[in-house]
């Protein structure tokens, strides 16, 4: 790839808030480009004075010895995701957020840096990923309690609680064979910690292989309000029932609200009808319709579009489907949207394409 189509590959959203600017940036990438595509975000951010926080890797787990190597100065959690059930052969982008404008603190999980947290004067964020146990002895159940309970630990290094939680990112190897194990024992997380008396998190819940073979790996973004002028908020879905509704323990969005700016971060999100049934089953053209509908409607709800979506994941249980969601927002008129694809298992065998999606609004 030449420098002028590397260029064009690399797009990057930028979001001002109390002096602090978020860099959200979603790039074509594969495992022959990878040093060359991270060396150039590298450069664009160190021109921006701004501090890279989080990575995400679409691709096999066995590109992981690699992704870490072309990485010169590795100091952020880096996350592999690419479907548990699929080839994991090719990687497809990457996604990075970057910090500027204030101190990155390190969160530590004992050698390994898996986040950074930071302040404003309104509220202190948090940003953690690739958090996993290295006891594979344990069930997946037990294997699943140790993450949240790490997940909390985690936490206290930047003096925040659980219940700060606005969102997390939970990646579970053979996710279709205990989905149902793995909310009987969030839920029970959840109910214990006092989750439901304040605000259910926003989540995505994807079938991914794990590096190690962890039955769960999980990333998480924590807000604590320091006073009024920030407010972190669940979301309904117009078109969709609450999850909780048929078990499952998250928010279907939640906006961060904060001086100058609003944050929405849409759940992952498929194809559900409103009593919480599988809609268009072995259908993925319509699928992805739906889909998109439900997530325009959330965004609409909140004075919002496509043009303000500053990252978003498209997750594929068949890779030869991913060309129907190019053809959906080409039909449909959309933005080019910085979204990276990843070939995965969907939290139902029914279910055969998944977006999860942020947009960022600035607010005078």
């Amino acid at each position: 790839m030449n420098e002028i189509d590397l260029a064009d590959a690399i797009k990057t959203v930028t979001l001002k808030h109390n002096g602090v600017k978020e860099y959200f940036i979603t790039a074509q990438a594969t495992e022959d480009n990878m040093e060359e595509v991270f060396d150039k975000v590298s450069a664009q951010m160190a021109e921006c004075n701004a501090k890279i926080a989080f990575q995400y890797v679409f691709g096999g787990r066995q590109f992981y010895p690699k992704a870490v190597s072309a990485i010169k100065n590795l100091n952020w959690p880096l996350t592999m995701l690419h479907g548990d059930a699929c080839s994991g052969s090719t990687v497809t982008g990457t996604q990075f957020i970057a910090i500027s404008g204030t101190e990155l603190n390190p969160v530590m999980d004992g050698d390994r840096r898996v986040g950074n947290w930071y302040e404003t004067k309104d509220a202190r964020y948090c940003l953690l990923g690739d958090i996993r146990t290295s006891n594979l002895g344990l069930s997946r159940k037990e294997q699943a309690r140790r993450v949240f309970e790490k997940m909390e630990e985690l936490l206290k290094q930047a003096d925040m609680e659980f219940t700060d939680i606005a969102r997390t990112w939970l990646y579970l190897n053979d996710l279709l064979e205990w989905y149902d194990d793995l909310n009987e024992v969030r839920t029970q997380f959840f109910r214990e910690r006092g989750v439901f008396d304040k605000m259910v998190p926003a989540s995505t819940g994807i079938g991914a292989g794990t590096a190690a073979g962890e039955a769960m790996v999980a990333a998480l973004l924590a807000v604590k309000p320091k006073n009024e002028n920030v407010k972190v908020f669940a979301v309904p879905s117009p078109l969709q029932c609450p999850a909780i509704d048929y078990k499952s323990s998250f928010a279907r969005a939640v906006e961060i609200q904060q001086p100058h700016a609003r944050t929405l971060t849409i759940s992952g999100t498929a194809s559900i009808e409103m009593e919480g049934a599988t809609a268009y089953v072995g259908d993925t053209k319509n699928q992805i319709k739906l889909t998109m509908e439900v997530v325009h409607e959330i965004l609409k709800s909140r004075d919002m579009d496509w043009k303000d979506t500053s990252r978003a994941i498209a997750y594929f249980k068949s890779d030869a489907d991913i060309p129907l969601l190019e053809k959906y927002c080409v039909e449909n008129n959309l933005p080019e949207l910085p979204v990276a694809i990843s070939h995965a298992d969907v939290c139902r065998h029914d279910l055969l394409f998944e977006i999860e999606l942020d947009a960022i609004q600035m607010v005078e």
